[in-house]
């Protein structure tokens, strides 16, 4: 049965506000650690000190490349890769080039996500180093069905780990059929990240149940308060 614990290591603790201050990330990170969030998501500048906050844990720390928009050059987002790598995040969700995507110039998106993620695979094989998680953001209120199956099948090609639906930026929220849409697109081993708007444990569960791996939310501690709660209602309606 699907438990309270379960489902706190499948959200990301994100808070990826650009006017968050210190109080609020070290209370975030706080906050990650005694609900045992899979990850806490930050700016690349909180890194070195969520590092500090989070040793010993089990809780990974994980930030975002090319945030929010991905129209950097390929060298830039590599270096914000390999910075990141260097400040101790084992988790990046990647910005596609968007507008490479709608001008369906797929050797672009290709050639772009594959130098991030071969960053982030060199980065296992040091002495020194340690794994780390890739995840696509294709922006689903930017792109169109087709131009996502296309973002998808590249994603699998350069060996990401996640597709992810939205940056929190985007036009609009995630919903449930963007989900259905996704995990029809790619197998089995890549993940689905959802984030965009989830606020309550009805939407996490939801997008879940859709196929989801990973919930990306600034409200995690709310969405795992309510859950059992939620499964009180959801036995009562069984039970009619």
């Amino acid at each position: 049965m699907f438990s309270r614990t379960a489902l706190a290591k499948m959200i990301d603790h994100s808070l990826l506000r650009p006017d968050a201050t210190e109080e609020e990330v070290i209370r975030h990170c706080e906050e990650a650690k005694e609900y045992h969030f899979a990850c806490v998501m930050l700016l690349p500048a909180w890194l070195n000190m969520a590092k500090k906050r989070l040793r010993g844990s089990d809780v990974k720390l994980g930030t975002v490349i090319a945030f929010p928009f991905g129209m950097i050059p390929t060298s830039c987002k590599v270096f914000e890769a390999r910075q990141a790598i260097g400040m101790g995040a084992s988790e990046m969700d990647i910005v596609v080039n968007l507008g490479a995507v709608k001008s369906a110039n797929c050797a672009q998106v290709h050639r772009d996500l594959e130098e991030v993620v071969t960053v982030a695979e060199l980065s296992g094989l040091t002495e020194d180093g340690h794994d780390v998680l890739t995840k696509v953001i294709l922006e689903v209120g930017l792109t169109t069905r087709e131009e996502q199956e296309r973002v998808c099948r590249i994603a699998e090609e350069v060996r990401a780990d996640f597709i992810k639906t939205c940056t929190g930026m985007g036009p609009r929220p995630v919903v449930v059929e963007d989900v259905r849409h996704l995990r029809h697109c790619v197998s089995q081993n890549m993940g689905i990240k959802a984030s965009g708007g989830i606020r309550t444990v009805e939407q996490a569960m939801t997008l879940i149940n859709a196929g989801a791996n990973r919930i990306g939310t600034s409200t995690g501690t709310a969405i795992v308060n309510s859950f059992d709660k939620y499964q009180e209602i959801l036995a009562e309606e069984l039970n009619r």
